[in-house]
């Protein structure tokens, strides 16, 4: 079991220094690194930490669907200190018997974690400071050398959709007859938009992303080129002691242009009897996927259809938590909660089915989930959703987006949310971005 090469050692900023800046730019020396970000968002309560950063790689492991998660536990075992990475949607393949392997825009491995070298956790004027390869005094007068040196874009994003709208149209419609003949209860249906865009400045455009959005699960992740820009606001799964438990959201409104309007949007959707109906759906899937790792009677609804408030739209979020018995593994249930029930459905394996058969291009890293490991045994990992995903090599930008599809779902209107749900993305491109809609 790997322990760092030296103990934290926190170190204080001089007032009004630009801490955010300074640690994005810090990982332009890197082709290995991620942020965790909470944007000073606070919907769920008081975040762990501002930012938490880390910084190259002192080990790695990457796996494709089939035993990538006994894998993760090998990996697990080797190192009880930081992990940072992701499980993508591709390894529903491994966890249940699917088959479908279609190409996603952005190829990363299935799952992928890592173990820094530099490990840095921002919280008020206090830096935290971790290091396997130099030491903290070192790295926290490199922070305090940074200058932003980020550069905006300078020619159009023109973002082209994977499937015209009236196919998109057309696979809700068929989705809705599925539910009809009983075949399921709901589906989450995405579609993905690819753009070309050369010599992307990604940290700049993070920085944009997460001002913009400011997003409480928020990632800058990169990998040998390959970067995920993600504000997503939605929590996946938490692990603190022996408590688990899971936040979903389903239901989704835009915010107001006034404080009356806004209220009312917010009241509107808190009364919504068909994202209440899509809520309950994805509660009882969690419930479910909770209970064979729970001790008996512990599984409960902390929160139903509660209405959490975000930067660009209000979400309907539910909580539910378990408590775990002593012995079990962490990643046992990871593995059994993924994929995440608000980007599947119900029942979640028909639903995966269909979602194959039907959407146009592979998810990938879409609708997977990034998050650590840490060494008092804590797990945390968001949803990865409102996110850009971008390959240098090639010179692609990709984004997806999706909704949850019941029977009283009307098409036209679950093609403009899932516009909604990536207009806080490309306000970040500000009037750099198109969206060719065929």
């Amino acid at each position: 079991m790997s322990v760092w090469s030296s103990e934290s050692v926190t170190f204080f900023l001089p007032e009004g220094f630009p801490v955010r800046d300074a640690l994005l730019m810090m990982t332009r020396s890197y082709r290995h690194f991620a942020i965790l970000d909470s944007c000073g968002n606070a919907a769920y309560g008081p975040p762990a930490f501002e930012m938490m950063c880390a910084l190259g790689c002192h080990d790695a492991m990457a796996a494709g669907a089939g035993t990538a998660f006994d894998q993760l536990k090998a990996f697990r075992q080797k190192h009880g200190d930081w992990i940072f990475g992701y499980c993508s949607y591709n390894l529903k393949n491994e966890i249940e018997a699917l088959s479908g392997e279609k190409k996603s825009d952005i190829d990363f491995p299935d799952m992928l974690f890592f173990v820094p070298e530099i490990l840095i956790q921002w919280t008020g004027n206090q830096l935290s400071i971790s290091s396997k390869a130099v030491p903290p005094a070192f790295i926290f007068e490199r922070i305090l050398a940074q200058v932003w040196t980020g550069a905006a874009l300078s020619n159009q994003v023109v973002l082209q959709p994977g499937e015209a709208r009236e196919t998109y149209l057309e696979r809700v419609d068929a989705i809705r007859k599925h539910i009809i003949d009983g075949d399921i209860y709901e589906l989450n249906y995405c579609q993905s938009f690819l753009a070309t865009v050369q010599h992307l400045d990604t940290a700049w455009l993070y920085r944009e992303v997460s001002r913009y959005a400011k997003a409480p699960f928020s990632v800058y992740f990169g990998w040998e080129g390959k970067t995920l820009i993600c504000a997503s606001p939605e929590r996946f799964l938490r692990i603190e002691g022996n408590r688990v438990s899971s936040y979903p959201v389903k239901g989704t409104i835009r915010r107001g242009a006034t404080p009356e309007e806004d209220k009312s949007l917010k009241e509107q959707l808190r009364c919504s009897e068909k994202d209440r109906a899509e809520n309950v759906m994805i509660v009882d899937l969690v419930r479910n996927d909770l209970t064979p790792f729970a001790k008996t009677g512990s599984v409960r609804v902390e929160e139903l259809f509660s209405i959490y408030s975000f930067e660009q739209v209000h979400q309907m979020v539910s909580v539910i938590s378990a408590i775990l018995p002593d012995g079990v593994n962490q990643i046992d249930v990871l593995r059994r909660a993924f994929p995440m029930g608000s980007m599947t459905g119900a029942p979640k394996v028909r639903a995966m089915e269909l979602i194959d058969a039907l959407e146009s291009k592979g998810r990938g890293l879409y609708s997977g989930a990034f998050g650590y490991f840490g060494p008092q045994g804590q797990l945390d990992f968001n949803v990865i959703i409102r996110s850009f995903l971008y390959d240098e090599a090639i010179g692609k930008l990709s984004v997806s987006a999706g909704g949850a599809i019941v029977y009283d779902s009307d098409p036209a209107q679950e093609y403009e949310e899932c516009l909604l749900k990536i207009s806080g993305l490309l306000k970040a491109l500000g009037n750099q971005a198109a969206i060719i809609r065929k």
